[in-house]
């Protein structure tokens, strides 16, 4: 679903309560994001459906922005978010980023399901901006996550160790090519 202020108070629960969108910065970003959401709560109700698509902030602080948006998950209260961010006309993301989704879920709705449909939608919406594959990042220990990403057809493409400036821990890379994914009706291929 698209962040909208109705659901506003379930998402500021779980950033109070310490989860945090951006796996690299964790409680610091999730403290920023408390604080550029703080006049919002004030603001009209929606954001309009040009604000949908942007620039994803986090992107642009030193670098040339991509492209992006971000979703929440949502199951009768907040869940988690997923991320997609591009370059148009190509697969090929700028070193800065390590892939084009991105997603969180809070822990008390983990193994739930959310992360793995979310994925498909966001394969989905990939596809319809002329992608033909997307590439996500994951670390080694992190199986839950690799499990939402090969339920969604992602093939191991590398091992690899981040740059210290995104963390500098060991990582894997998988690529899921789109069409394969718009295929799919309830995790069966057609």
């Amino acid at each position: 679903m698209w962040p909208s202020r109705e659901y506003l108070p379930g998402y500021v629960d779980a950033l109070e309560r310490g989860w945090s969108p951006d796996n690299l910065r964790g409680v610091a970003a999730a403290h920023e994001e408390l604080d550029q959401i703080a006049p919002m709560r004030t603001r009209s109700s929606r954001a309009s459906s040009t604000g949908r698509r942007r620039a994803l902030q986090s992107s642009c602080r030193t670098v040339p922005c991509l492209p992006g948006y971000r979703q929440w998950l949502w199951g009768g209260e907040f869940c988690g978010s997923i991320g997609f961010r591009w370059q148009p006309g190509t697969e090929a993301l700028p070193p800065h980023c390590l892939g084009h989704i991105g997603y969180a879920v809070v822990p008390w709705k983990q193994r739930r399901g959310y992360a793995t449909a979310a994925l498909r939608d966001m394969i989905r919406a990939a596809a319809a901006e002329g992608l033909r594959y997307v590439e996500l990042v994951t670390e080694p220990h992190n199986v839950a996550s690799q499990r939402v990403i090969e339920s969604n057809g992602g093939v191991l493409l590398d091992h690899f160790v981040k740059a210290a400036s995104l963390g500098g821990v060991p990582a894997l890379r998988y690529r899921i090519e789109t069409a394969s994914t718009c295929d799919m009706r309830d995790g069966f291929h057609t």
